[in-house]
């Protein structure tokens, strides 16, 4: 007969196994606090006691190598440069008075022909004027006959009054003085008549007014003109002007010749005339002609807003110098250059540091500094600036382009630097 196994020893294996869930059990809930602890330990060994890290050396900033010009205050003489024409300072149109047949011309009535002053240029056919002066003598001296006869009937008229005895005043007309007085007249006229002639012979030669040229020639021999006819354009050689723009920027800084007179037309007596130098440039070395402002224009320039100066020029074929050179031609383009005002202190600097016209770079402790200045006056390669410098600041004349103040950079010389001409600041 079977009998059934007893169940205490079950009870007894289960009780390990109850008891090791309860350990999990415990675990499972005391984990994350035991992975905080753990974790708040860590950090707090790493904040006390951080890892030492190598540390790389910073690399160098590289700097940039500039020539630079110290600024300085300096005694500047001020030279405008302008342009202009030549012109003639007298020009006119010889004019016939008389008219007739042309029947001779000077070999120097060409176009370009050199004449000196009381030359005879052209001639007119005078008979037609001698003729008039034969008519004009002639009637003077029946005119002159006539004034002795009327003197004579005169003479004679007062006598038979006195003869008569009659009594009273003689009127003029008695004694013919009215006849006298127009025969008086008669003569008059005719010497005005006969003066009239010769003047008309006279203007059939025509002569230079002055030493000149001839710009262009109208008539020829063999011509028939009349009167007031245009025979040629001539001008002085004595004598040439030339008329300079300047602009409203560069009035200040020159010597303008417009004082005004004196009340007895006289100029005054402390009046300064500005100096220019025309620069002759169709020779192969251009040549310099001096010359000296004379007036000015009485008005601004509509069009281009600037005023004109006039430059004079004497001698320009060098007659009186002897001088051989070439001549300076009428209608000739020349360039100028006007002296202006001598300064005494002033900060001058290349026109290739200024960037846009208002501002420049200075080196002030190693460090590219911008400055902004403003330019009161400028020609083709420096300007005269008003403010924004001061005597010793160290100007960066190497072509930048778009640089930041702050920049590092090394200081050369100017002259140790070859400056690209196409990378230039813009002006």
């Amino acid at each position: 007969m079977l009998q059934t196994p007893p169940t205490k020893p079950a009870l007894r294996a289960e009780a390990p196994s109850s008891q090791a869930a309860t350990t999990r059990k415990l675990m499972r809930k005391t984990l994350p606090l035991w992975v905080l602890l753990a974790f708040v330990a860590v950090s707090a060994v790493i904040i006390y006691y951080p890892p030492e890290i190598p540390q790389r050396a910073t690399p160098p900033v590289p700097k940039m190598s500039v020539a630079t010009l110290r600024v300085e205050a300096r005694p500047y003489q001020i030279e405008v440069n302008s342009f202009g024409t030549v012109q003639p300072r007298t020009r006119s149109q010889l004019v016939s008075q008389v008219s007739g047949q042309v029947i001779k011309v000077s070999p120097n009535f060409r176009e370009g022909g050199f004449f000196a002053a009381g030359d005879m240029l052209v001639e007119i056919d005078p008979r037609d004027y001698d003729i008039q002066i034969e008519v004009a003598e002639s009637e003077l001296a029946d005119a002159r006959v006539n004034l002795e006869e009327q003197k004579a009937l005169a003479e004679q008229a007062e006598k038979d009054w006195k003869n008569i005895g009659a009594s009273g005043r003689a009127t003029a007309l008695a004694l013919r003085r009215p006849q006298v007085a127009a025969a008086e007249a008669r003569i008059v006229s005719a010497k005005a008549k006969l003066k009239q002639a010769q003047l008309n012979r006279e203007r059939t030669q025509i002569k230079a007014p002055f030493a000149g040229r001839v710009l262009s020639q109208n008539v020829d021999i063999g011509q028939v003109i009349a009167n007031n006819t245009v025979l040629a354009q001539v001008y002085a050689v004595d004598v040439v002007e030339i008329r300079l723009p300047l602009k409203n920027s560069e009035l200040g800084f020159v010597a303008l010749p417009e004082e005004f007179p004196l009340r007895n037309g006289a100029p005054p007596a402390n009046k300064i005339s500005s100096t220019a130098i025309i620069i002759n440039n169709l020779s192969a070395i251009p040549e310099a002609w001096p010359a000296t402002l004379v007036r000015t224009a009485g008005a601004f320039d509509e069009q281009t807003h600037e005023l004109y100066v006039i430059a004079q020029i004497r001698d320009p074929y060098g007659f009186a110098a002897g001088a051989h050179r070439l001549p300076l031609k009428i209608g000739q383009y020349v360039d100028a250059r006007i002296q202006g005002k001598q300064l005494t202190a002033a900060i001058v600097i290349p026109n290739e540091a200024i960037y846009q016209g208002s501002y420049v770079y200075l080196v002030q402790n190693g460090l590219l500094q911008r400055r902004s200045i403003e330019v009161a006056w400028q020609n083709a390669s420096e300007a005269l600036v008003r403010e924004g410098l001061q005597p010793g600041d160290e100007l960066v004349v190497t072509p930048l382009g778009q640089v930041s103040s702050g920049t590092p950079v090394t200081t050369l010389s100017r002259e140790s630097i070859t400056r690209n001409s196409d990378g230039g600041p813009q002006h």
